[in-house]
């Protein structure tokens, strides 16, 4: 029999030589042949019988399943199990049972293609293939395939059977589809290799399935046999491919797959896992693997349908397979392979090829100095922070955008789009929404019908439709429903707005889609998860580049490796801290300081950002708007920034008059305000004034003089509604008289100069608003909105914000008590802005910590920001210069400064180049360009009185900050 003549020739040459090119040898192959032979020859014949057996067990499974395990192990002496469904301690601690009760250590496997998660639940899931195969960086696929291998050897796991090389190139495949890295056969080798080093890095056997190849058909081999019918040809070139690259770099084992391959195998509508011409000839001569060869589940109806329980594993171990998967009954099967041995069938060189090879991969992977799975922390190493870090990166490069007319994405020129989103397919859009909206206000717009939805998007000019489809596995349904194709279509054909799709499903979707003509762009996500969803946002709004090349061919208008490379536009993104080079527990700590100071009732509540490297690492909301509040912080609440506002929004305007000519740094008072020339301030300049070298006035109580006798408003100053005359909204129903703005003006100009140099001072803000809102004939609030927050994305600040915004989602600043008598909220703390209608180049700013951390992002990228330079880097540079610091000043140009002699606001572990703020509210804003960090704190400390000091004296803003510098690794 010409099988027998083979296999002696290869029995002898595995016996004789651990060679190269086993790929089950290990680096010291003189011991690792030592163990195997040594343990070889103490075997009975009945336990090399039972090493060829990998029974399937559930760690879910009753306690009869487990006792009939236990009893399989027990008598028949198996040689591994695989586990599926079921949890991971469930299975750590099954596994050492079952460990215990066998004399040569159990090989576990699983099948984990994307991790634990495919079988157990508390597992983290990493992508499919199909988005793996979309990333051009293989080194990617190789961290995912090793991050696999270290669960998988945490578990005890020692054969994963992966990586599916199934190369897919029919989209109907009802059971590979996602499973496959696409239909580009160098791809599908390419990310098979990385997959495969990355894995057996770790420490864990890999697996090719399912050998011949099971991309091209349309029947699923559990329910029956699919018939692969190409010539020799066709299957060298396209399906054994993979195959041949894979067992030259080294694959462990093969899995046979249940398929009819009539170009292989003579006999008709034989399984390739029963053929000794598909594995023997192909797979082992031709192909030179001497590797561990699997049947692929003999429990399948595409073999077992084939012959009787034992028969089947009879036939799958004379056709050359090493180890039988899943078998239907193991005594039957274990009784039928003695027969054959005692009838000679079997010879003992044909038992000891594949029980030797089995033993080899036993050591392999350690299994001859077996020590029990550890328990203890199990599910915390199995759901560390690193998963994230690896799936976060893998989806960045696989997102793809495969249209983009006249470069729509990413979208820029944010002022001049208004954006809807509508949702299609039935899973979470929760977090796309989300993320959208941290870079534009985009507002979901649903409808029952085409017409309907069609009326409501009317007054968008741009329309985000998102395809979500269920996640939990990729054989979830992945087609729109036909209802949705014709909204689309008719949506997208009115034209009235641009239309981006994006795809949260496999790009097959695409397919049922009759024309793309009046899409303007359509991404593909590939995968509906949390980190999926705000990765595709984030490339819309050009935080990240869009960097995948699609898998497979997903319509005529979209070939397999279409691509459009679509370039970050830097905008801040949003990840963890690990991703920039910080410690997430070390910024945890600022959970705690925060809570500290709402306990110590520093404020009632407080947001607080971190930014490093471009990203936004920590964004979190604390305590309640008041102390008696039922609602708790979120990061959109909307603070009174107080004199942020200074660097926020007047010196951003002053800084491009600069650029224009319009203001120099020695340009004087008088000349910006012509009335000023006979002022003592009239040769203040501006270098000196924004340095808070001018010597000007610290502050003037304007609202004082506004006050009768009994210190509450003057009738003659103000009316409870809005009259004639009196229209300068202060407060709810209290109006100021509009002829008192004029006078905040002249009592500046009739100001002294103090005689100490260094003094801060808002009266600087003060006077370039004026001579701001004279220059453009506008006030000061609409200039800021024009020429920064819209365009910029701050959607949520601005001045006066109960014009745009509900109250609630606005902090009150102070219950006030010797002013407005009223509790301040939505309208500006500070009192002297507040008689200017709330617009002050000193303070009346309003906003979150994001939109703050988005202008600060900007100053750090020299000027850049969202596809705009907004300013020149020379400028900021000018800006953020400190001239006087010889003489114990610590401010630039605008801009706080670190103090040289130590102390001030700022941590002594910023950097010199490190500019920002701080507000009396209690908010605080500071970059660091050396550290590429941003920080943003926001509370209102004023709150319910402004009297409250204990943020102040507490430092509560400088230790954070502190903190953030100590969370930077190494």
């Amino acid at each position: 029999m010409r099988f027998n003549t083979f296999f002696g020739f290869f029995f002898l040459s595995i016996l004789t030589a651990f060679g190269q090119q086993n790929p089950l040898t290990t680096k010291d192959s003189v011991q690792q042949r030592a163990w195997v032979e040594a343990t070889y020859q103490k075997m009975s014949l009945d336990e090399k019988l039972g090493q060829l057996f990998m029974v399937m067990v559930t760690s879910d499974q009753s306690k009869a399943g487990i006792a009939n395990t236990k009893k399989l192990i027990k008598d028949h002496h198996l040689g591994g199990l695989i586990f599926s469904t079921g949890g991971p301690v469930r299975q750590a601690q099954q596994t050492n049972e079952y460990q215990k009760l066998s004399k040569i250590p159990l090989m576990i496997g699983m099948d984990a293609e994307w991790g634990l998660a495919m079988r157990l639940d508390s597992t983290y899931a990493f992508p499919w293939n199909m988005t793996l195969g979309a990333i051009k960086d293989n080194s990617v696929v190789e961290k995912v395939g090793r991050q696999i291998g270290l669960h998988a050897k945490r578990l005890g796991v020692h054969i994963n059977f992966a990586p599916d090389i199934d190369i897919n190139t029919n989209p109907k495949n009802p059971i590979i589809g996602n499973r496959s890295f696409g239909e580009d056969r160098e791809n599908v080798t390419q990310k098979g290799i990385a997959f495969m080093k990355g894995m057996e890095g770790a420490g864990v056997l890999s697996s090719g399935k399912h050998f011949p190849g099971h991309g091209d058909t349309e029947v699923d081999s559990h329910k029956a046999l699919p018939v692969i019918d190409f010539n020799r040809e066709r299957l060298d070139s396209i399906e054994l491919y993979p195959y041949r690259k894979l067992i030259k770099e080294g694959l462990s084992s093969v899995m046979i797959g249940h398929l009819s391959v009539p170009a292989l195998e003579i006999k008709e509508g034989f399984p390739s896992s029963l053929s000794e011409q598909i594995i023997g000839e192909v797979l082992k001569e031709q192909l030179n693997f001497k590797g561990l060869v699997f049947t692929d589940a003999l429990n399948m109806k595409g073999v077992s349908n084939f012959a009787k329980e034992g028969e089947v594993e009879l036939a799958a171990f004379l056709a050359g397979n090493d180890i039988l998967l899943m078998p239907v009954n193991v005594p039957k099967a274990k009784a039928k392979l003695l027969e054959a041995y005692n009838k000679g069938r079997i010879t003992e060189e044909r038992l000891a090829h594949s029980v030797k090879k089995i033993l080899m991969a036993k050591y392999k992977v350690g299994l001859h100095r077996y020590s029990p799975i550890k328990v203890e922390n199990l599910y915390e190493d199995l759901n560390s922070l690193e998963n994230d870090l690896i799936y976060e990166e893998a989806i960045e490069n696989a997102i793809t955008v495969v249209k983009n007319k006249v470069d729509l994405l990413a979208l820029k020129n944010l002022d001049n789009k208004k954006i809807a989103y509508v949702k299609f397919g039935d899973d979470n859009s929760d977090p796309f929404l989300e993320e959208l909206n941290k870079y534009a206000e985009v507002t979901q717009v649903n409808g029952k019908d085409a017409a309907t939805l069609k009326a409501g998007l009317k007054d968008y000019n741009l329309v985000i439709v998102g395809f979500h489809k269920d996640n939990a596995n990729p054989w979830r349904s992945y087609k729109f429903k036909q209802w949705e194709i014709d909204w689309l279509m008719q949506l997208a054909a009115e034209r009235t707005s641009n239309v981006v799709l994006a795809l949260f499903t496999r790009p097959y979707a695409l397919l049922d889609i009759p024309s793309f003509n009046h899409i303007d762009a359509v991404v593909v996500g590939y995968q509906n998860s949390k980190i999926a969803q705000e990765k595709t946002a984030q490339v819309i709004f050009g935080a990240l580049p869009a960097k995948g090349v699609l898998p497979v061919s997903s319509h005529a208008e979209f070939p397999v490796n279409s691509s459009v490379s679509v370039p970050a536009l830097k905008r801040l993104g949003y990840s963890i801290p690990e991703r920039v080079g910080m410690s997430s527990s070390k910024l945890a700590e600022i959970d705690k300081m925060v809570q500290n100071g709402i306990d110590s009732l520093m404020f009632p509540g407080a947001q607080v950002l971190v930014a490093r490297k471009g990203k936004v690492v920590y964004n979190k909301g604390f305590g309640k708007p008041t102390y008696d509040s039922d609602a708790q912080i979120t990061p959109n609440y909307i603070y009174d920034l107080a004199s942020l506002t200074k660097i926020l929004a007047t010196l951003p305007l002053v800084m491009k008059m600069e650029e224009e000519g319009s203001v120099g740094l020695n340009t004087t008072f008088q000349e910006l305000i012509p009335s000023f020339s006979d002022s003592d301030l009239k040769n203040v300049t501006v270098l000196k004034a924004l340095s808070h070298y001018g010597r000007l006035p610290a502050w003037i109580g304007f609202y004082l003089n506004t006050l009768d006798e009994n210190r509450k408003p003057s009738a003659e100053f103000y009316r409870n509604q809005m009259t004639d005359g009196y229209s300068v909204q202060v407060a709810d129903h209290l109006y100021m008289a509009d002829h008192y703005k004029d006078s905040i003006y002249e009592r500046i100009g009739r100001q002294t100069l103090k005689s100490n140099r260094y003094r801060y001072s808002d009266l600087a803000f003060f006077v370039m608003k004026k001579y701001i809102e004279n220059t453009y004939n506008t006030d000061l609030a609409t200039l800021a909105d024009n020429f920064l927050y819209k365009s910029i994305g701050a959607t949520r600040m601005g001045y006066n914000p109960l014009e745009r915004f509900p109250k609630q989602d606005i902090v009150p600043s102070e219950d006030d008590n010797y002013y407005r008598y009223q509790r301040v909220q939505g309208y500006v703390h500070d009192m002297a802005a507040a008689m200017q209608g709330g617009i002050g180049g000193h303070a009346g700013l309003f906003g979150n910590a994001n939109d703050v951390a988005k202008i600060m992002q900007m100053y750090l990228q020299k000027g850049y920001y969202g596809g705009k330079q907004y300013l020149d880097n020379r400028t900021i540079q000018k800006f953020n210069t400190c001239y006087f610091c010889d003489n114990n000043v610590r401010r630039g140009v605008g801009f706080d400064k670190p103090d040289p002699n130590g102390g001030g606001p700022a941590s002594k572990l910023v950097s010199r180049k490190s500019f920002g703020h701080s507000g009396f509210t209690g908010t605080y804003t500071w970059a660091d360009p050396e550290k590429e960090l941003v920080y943003v704190f926001l509370s209102n400390r004023t709150f319910p009185s402004a009297t409250n000091t204990l943020l102040i004296k507490s430092s509560l803003r400088t230790r954070i900050q502190e903190t953030i510098y100590e969370a930077i690794l190494n």
